[in-house]
């Protein structure tokens, strides 16, 4: 049995019983906060926006370093949070764009790592493979010839993700559909047509989908104490 589906459910994290969770997810809020109330445009890249978009996520993972107990999955998540915070300041900059897929498509290849192949839950593919590909088909009428192949390794290894956390369940899997949702819409943003008030849609759900896979380090069995 997965030990992380052994503990308390996440309502019971956030009680008074385990105020350090509280407490350290106060940077998180914090740096989302900053990052909504600059909102600083995109066309004035800069390396204080890379660093006001990352501060979330590098707070997230100060977060699981005073809070979770260490370990196999919680390094990996902390691997995958590093990773996405490399890919934020790389998408400030156009012309990082590879960059920053790259470095997003490294944070799903950790996540992967980290849910595991158990349970396999193979049927879950039967949903998951078709709607991945009829999506990659739509932007693939619009996608430049040299975006093709990142784009659809891209697609590929965040269906895999998606497919592992929805097998592992609870907050993970949340986290992870989210995850794809943010990027189903930056794709379509980004290669199709522009949409009214993607950014914000996208760095909500971003944010909110982050949070929810580090959350999933956070069972009973893997906290620290006070």
């Amino acid at each position: 049995m997965n030990a992380r589906k052994e503990g308390l459910p996440l309502k019971m994290l956030f009680s008074d019983q385990h105020p350090q969770v509280r407490r350290w997810l106060g940077p998180f809020i914090l740096a989302c906060s900053i990052y909504f109330l600059l909102w600083i445009p995109k066309e004035q890249p800069s390396w204080v926006s890379a660093l006001v978009k990352s501060l979330p996520l590098l707070s997230l993972v100060v977060f699981l370093g005073a809070v979770a107990s260490g370990g196999a999955y919680t390094w990996l998540l902390q691997g995958a949070l590093v990773c996405s915070a490399m890919g934020d300041a790389c998408l400030i900059w156009p012309q990082a764009f590879l960059h920053g897929m790259a470095a997003f498509a490294a944070a799903h290849f950790l996540y992967f790592c980290a849910f595991g192949l158990s349970p396999l839950r193979p049927g879950l593919l039967l949903l998951i493979v078709p709607v991945s590909v009829a999506y990659y088909s739509l932007l693939l009428l619009h996608l430049e010839p040299d975006m093709v192949l990142p784009v659809g390794a891209y697609t590929l290894i965040l269906s895999a993700m998606l497919w592992r956390s929805l097998a592992q369940g609870g907050s993970a899997s949340w986290g992870a559909l989210l995850f794809t949702f943010s990027d189903g819409i930056l794709a379509w943003d980004t290669f199709v047509q522009s949409l009214p008030y993607a950014r914000l849609v996208i760095m909500t759900t971003y944010y909110t989908a982050q949070l929810l896979l580090t959350l999933s380090a956070l069972w009973s069995p893997g906290l620290k104490t006070q």
